[in-house]
């Protein structure tokens, strides 16, 4: 009876560890990052922009203006490094699309395995999304940019970490409610801290984008500005502005 006992006592132990090492080698359902950045030649978006540039009065606030901006997902082709591409063409028109859509350039969208990887119209190569997709992971977005070089006009893209928030969360857009997507929180920062002062320096960086199920990216806001205020008069830098695009339809 003994031996029984001690048998069985083995046999349970057992069972517990394994189903133990079992929990803890779980892989996680995940999404793929497919499903919120879908790819499909024939693919056409269409957001309002607002662009924000610096204003001629020499103003303190960046002066807005609304266009309609689309993007039509044309064709695919193989990067330098032979990944299969999108390439993404790019049209601007007046908000209510009646003076026709001017080609304003192209982009490339590479779905690269563990990550999805954006070449802009400026050349400048962007990490959008990586594996695994869920809330707090983090990376660094900006690696393949020039942002140490002394006369690179990216400094300010410098050590940014993309970060996710609002996982699974609904976003509401011009063209409705979307229930299933991801926020890219890119960067957020005021140097120095503070409410904007227009008789101190600041700097603002700004960046964030939204990705739902089955679309695509359906929210962005890009905001840099630099307020100098010595040599007078106080005034933005060269470089400072700002777009907001949110979805306005989809096909």
């Amino acid at each position: 009876m003994k031996r029984i006992s001690w048998v069985m006592f083995v046999v349970f132990i057992t069972t517990i560890l394994l189903t133990s090492c079992a929990r803890e080698t779980e892989t996680p359902n995940l999404p793929v990052l497919t499903d919120y950045y879908p790819l499909q030649a024939g693919k056409v978006f269409i957001y309002r922009l607002d662009s924000f540039l610096i204003p001629v009065s020499g103003a303190s606030q960046l002066e807005p203006k609304s266009y309609h901006l689309r993007d039509s997902i044309a064709d695919t082709i193989r990067d330098n490094l032979n990944r299969l591409s999108y390439r993404v063409y790019r049209s601007l028109s007046d908000t209510l699309e009646t003076s026709g859509w001017e080609n304003i350039g192209s982009y490339y969208i590479t779905p690269a395995g563990n990550n999805i990887e954006v070449m802009d119209e400026n050349n400048l190569r962007f990490i959008k999304l990586v594996q695994p997709l869920r809330n707090d992971i983090s990376w660094p977005g900006n690696s393949y940019i020039d942002t140490r070089s002394a006369n690179s006009p990216y400094q300010f893209m410098d050590g940014w970490s993309y970060l996710y928030q609002n996982t699974g969360a609904a976003y509401t857009t011009l063209s409705g409610t979307f229930p299933n997507t991801v926020t890219v929180i890119q960067e957020d920062e005021t140097s120095p801290p503070g409410d904007f002062d227009p008789n101190n320096y600041q700097q603002r960086n700004y960046a964030i984008e939204v990705y739902a199920s089955g679309v695509g990216l359906i929210y962005k806001e890009f905001l840099h500005w630099t307020w100098q205020v010595t040599p007078p008069p106080a005034a933005f830098d060269n470089d400072s502005y700002g777009i907001r695009l949110n979805l306005v339809s989809y096909r």
